[in-house]
């Protein structure tokens, strides 16, 4: 070869390589630094420098999987989920791909979509934790039975899970399958029997199953080893109860009052433990069914503004009178100081012309109002009115 030719193949070298080494160069400088970026959760830097690498023309795979990841780090889930379905379509047996779009479906409350990409991850690879995640979205969409199913394969490939357990668990309590929720658990509690997670479940299924003696074990044992939550004393309480061992359901109930006494089923069951041990009904038994009795009223204010607006809504409508009279004497019932509630009462009962209940209203509202206030003198007005009205209709 010549010197000149030499010299062209080099300039032609020059003029085509080098630009595309530069331009591989740059990319590499931006992935890097984009990395860095987001190792410190700077991802919006790292999302600006990335989408300046990106080429409409074509996919470069290391760019959009480094893009999506910034997306699903950063919390937008809707951009990681766009992005990893295209990386999925580009690199159909990329399970990381699959598995990132499954998780941003799941986390954007897309369940069918996050169910189909977990099932699209299994066809390539069976993972416990996929399979888990399976299950939780048909949980989610309320197929309890498929839950279940994909909750059972991951169990059997990673048995020791107590947090998928416990989640099979629950469907089986909910479904009233409380002998499946027993067996369920058994191979995990022979190798950890004092799970404080697994543990009280079983008590539970027992407990509903109406095994009460085993019941008692579980719960009782819980509580020995140190365990005093609310429901470890509450369903001890009443296991004891149901075994008719009262000093011990007493002891448990009012354990479980002092760290929540919200529960009007307590309230109840401590009253009724009381009866059935005889205590006097006056002084012990009547205190809590009082308790109880409390905590099933509504409050009282609450109830007054709510009816107060419903009677206002059909008092505006000229129409409705019958449904707004209902409603004031509902707000006036729940808050005797509302007093005006007797005057619109009574104004209601004058526009349907009935003239004796609306003279009984106004007279009602009289006796409490004000004198010389412009709804005693509006409600004394009328009452002449409403007065000479019945006259002459009798």
């Amino acid at each position: 070869m010549s010197i000149r030719r030499s010299i062209i193949v080099v300039l032609i070298w020059i003029l085509t390589c080098v630009p595309a080494v530069a331009q591989n160069t740059h990319r590499d400088s931006v992935l890097t630094h984009a990395r860095y970026l987001k190792s410190i959760y700077r991802t919006d830097d790292a999302i600006e420098e990335l989408a300046a690498l990106v080429n409409p023309k074509g996919m470069d795979e290391g760019v959009m999987a480094e893009l999506a990841d910034c997306h699903f780090q950063s919390g937008a889930y809707n951009d990681a989920a766009g992005t990893y379905f295209m990386l999925s379509s580009f690199s159909p047996r990329n399970i990381l791909y699959k598995i990132r779009l499954m998780q941003s479906y799941f986390r954007l409350k897309a369940y069918p979509q996050s169910i189909q990409a977990g099932q699209a991850v299994l066809q390539l690879d069976s993972i416990p934790a996929v399979i888990s995640l399976v299950g939780d979205g048909f949980r989610q969409i309320g197929q309890a039975d498929s839950a279940l199913c994909y909750y059972r394969k991951s169990l059997a490939l990673k048995p020791m899970n107590e947090i998928v357990l416990s989640k099979a668990m629950g469907i089986l309590i909910d479904g009233e399958k409380y002998k499946d929720a027993v067996s369920i658990c058994e191979a995990f509690l022979s190798e950890d029997p004092d799970n404080a997670t697994i543990a009280p479940l079983k008590g539970l299924a027992l407990y509903r199953n109406g095994d009460y003696e085993p019941a008692v074990g579980v719960f009782q044992r819980q509580e020995d080893i140190g365990n005093d939550s609310y429901p470890i004393h509450y369903y001890l309480g009443q296991s004891y109860w149901r075994t008719n061992v009262m000093y011990r359901a007493e002891k448990e109930l009012l354990t479980a009052w002092q760290i929540d006494s919200s529960d009007v089923n307590l309230a109840y069951s401590i009253a009724a433990v009381k009866s059935e041990s005889h205590y006097p009904f006056e002084e012990d038994v009547k205190p809590w069914l009082d308790k109880a009795m409390e905590m099933m009223e509504p409050d009282h204010v609450i109830m007054s503004r709510l009816h107060q607006q419903y009677g206002l809504g059909y008092y505006r409508m000229q129409s409705s009178w019958d449904k707004a009279i209902e409603h004031y004497k509902e707000a006036y019932r729940y808050n005797p100081k509302f007093i005006s509630a007797l005057s619109t009462i009574a104004y209601c009962y004058q526009m349907k012309k009935e003239y004796r209940q609306a003279a009984e209203w106004y007279e009602k509202y009289l006796k409490v109002a004000r004198p010389g206030s412009k709804g005693y003198d509006f409600a004394k007005d009328n009452l002449l009115f409403v007065k000479s009205e019945l006259f002459m209709y009798e």
